[in-house]
């Protein structure tokens, strides 16, 4: 079952909420770590509105400071330094783990690497095991939530060449089993918003995962919980991204391009 731009509050924009986040910085430190909301708008090229939300953000992610209405880098930038010391400062696996214990759910960091799928964190929870990957997850990416994220970010191109090589296969009864129909479905999901699978690649098990793209980055974080608990599914992707916009706008600035997208 996709997830629907609408069904949610959750904003579509995500990663340029991010970038514009990311030019509020640059501003304050090519002023030297100061300056009023109206003068970072401005020299930003932002809406004030956006600018103070923005700005409330990055204050409550403790980048920025508000002094009576002048805001103050916390520390200067160093873009080729190592994130913060909050999340996920204890790396990727110390990350999902706390993700799997604050959500009640197995959670998943993949990426798309070298024209493949790649696990590259599993979280630790006894109470959640993840689900048994009884068909490798690099062949199909298009039964389960993880890879239908990461398919969803790629260039027409890249996912026209992924297909070819890992076809689209029924390995459930619920999952789509002809790519035109899944080329369709994609179509029609937004980039940005959660993607909800319901034992599309294995029975018993509903997923949800959140797409991560920063830069040249492909990445996605994903979770999973029994099909039976599907009713809590939405709502724990609405808690996911939350969480991912979290470490997005904390963590961007040490790595993001020096876009000026509006």
């Amino acid at each position: 079952m996709p997830y629907r731009e609408g069904e949610s509050g959750s904003a579509p924009t995500l990663i340029q909420s991010v970038r514009r986040a990311v030019r509020l910085l640059d501003e304050l430190e090519r002023r030297g770590g100061a300056g009023s909301a109206k003068q970072l708008a401005r020299e930003a090229l932002l809406p004030l509105p956006t600018a103070y939300h923005l700005l409330r953000t990055l204050v409550h992610e403790g980048l920025v400071r508000n002094d009576n209405g002048v805001y103050a880098l916390v520390a200067p930038l160093r873009r080729d330094a190592g994130p913060p010391a909050h999340e996920p400062a204890l790396g990727i696996q110390a990350w999902v783990d706390t993700l799997s214990q604050d959500l009640d759910a197995a959670v998943y960091f993949v990426q798309y690497r070298d024209g493949e799928v790649e696990v590259g964190a599993v979280s630790d929870n006894p109470a959640r095991p993840p689900v048994e990957e009884w068909a490798d997850f690099r062949a199909t990416a298009h039964a389960h939530a993880a890879g239908q994220s990461l398919l969803l970010q790629l260039e027409p191109e890249q996912r026209n060449e992924h297909l070819s090589r890992h076809p689209v296969t029924a390995l459930t009864p619920h999952t789509v089993d002809l790519r035109r129909d899944f080329e369709r479905r994609l179509a029609v999901l937004p980039r940005r918003l959660p993607v909800l699978e319901h034992q599309e690649y294995a029975l018993g098990a509903a997923c949800a995962a959140v797409p991560i793209t920063v830069g040249a980055e492909t990445a996605a974080v994903a979770l999973s919980i029994p099909a039976s608990e599907g009713a809590r599914l939405r709502g724990l992707a609405d808690r996911l991204q939350r969480r991912a916009e979290q470490v997005l706008i904390s963590h961007t600035f040490a790595v993001a391009t020096h876009s000026h997208e509006p």
